[in-house]
């Protein structure tokens, strides 16, 4: 999770695409949960 933050902060990746890290049904190989996405983020995962 470490990562996603920085890079979340630094501004290498969107919120839009870190939802491609989140692990899902369809992506259950994601690197991060729904609830450390809104912890990065601010935004509710949808």
């Amino acid at each position: 999770m470490k990562f996603w933050t920085l890079a979340f902060t630094m501004k290498w990746v969107t919120a839009d695409a870190l939802k491609g890290a989140v692990i899902t049904e369809s992506n259950p190989f994601g690197e991060i949960t729904a609830e450390q996405y809104k912890e990065i983020t601010g935004i509710d995962f949808e």
